[in-house]
């Protein structure tokens, strides 16, 4: 049987060999058993958000990328917050209900301001 700190480093190692095979066992076999390991530049670029990395920071910067993270975020925290209301709808009574169906108005407002002004337009 193993002491308390053996059996700690015996987790230890067996978790990292876990880790570590879970990570390289699918380079491995795509590379050497289906051969299908092909990198070119694209995929080897260590950027894939619309611009080159090596341009200075002068140069344009296309804002519809902001305004896509934003709306996200925003959408994100809908459903963050709707998942606990949910949950509690029979606790909260009428004054809850009323106040989440406020909150959805007013983002349903903003998305539909959004898409009027062409935010949403590529």
């Amino acid at each position: 049987m193993l002491s308390g700190f053996g059996s700690i480093l015996l987790l230890l190692f067996i978790s990292g060999g876990v880790s570590i095979a879970i990570v390289l066992l699918p380079f491995f076999i795509s590379k050497y058993i289906t051969k299908t390991y092909r990198p070119d530049s694209e995929k080897n670029s260590p950027y894939e958000c619309g611009f080159d990395p090596l341009i200075t920071k002068s140069s344009k910067f296309n804002v519809k990328f902001y305004i896509v993270g934003v709306l996200f975020i925003i959408f994100d925290m809908e459903i963050a917050f709707l998942f606990p209301w949910a949950m509690m709808l029979k606790q909260i009574g009428w004054l809850g209900f009323s106040s989440m169906m406020f909150f959805l108005l007013v983002l349903t407002l903003g998305f539909v301001y959004e898409w009027k002004k062409g935010a949403l337009e590529w």
